[in-house]
């Protein structure tokens, strides 16, 4: 799923342009938002691919793990 991330005053932001849904990451993974999960603020959970510190904003293929419906 394509997933544009951004950087904010409120820190990253995930916008999923097929949803048109915009939403705060507030957990990842990893220290770095790259190569690892990402959760967002509905609880959607993204796993990232790897990447070296990309300049932002960027539009990437993210895989969709959950919907944080789960439990």
């Amino acid at each position: 799923m394509k997933v544009m991330i951004r950087e904010t005053p409120k820190g990253l932001e995930a916008y999923v342009p097929k949803k048109d849904l915009e939403e705060m990451i507030v957990e990842t993974e990893k220290p770095g938002l790259w190569g690892g999960w990402a959760r967002l603020s509905n609880g959607w959970v993204f796993a990232m691919p790897d990447l070296d510190d990309p300049k932002l904003p960027i539009t990437v293929d993210a895989v969709r793990v959950s919907t944080g419906a789960e439990a």
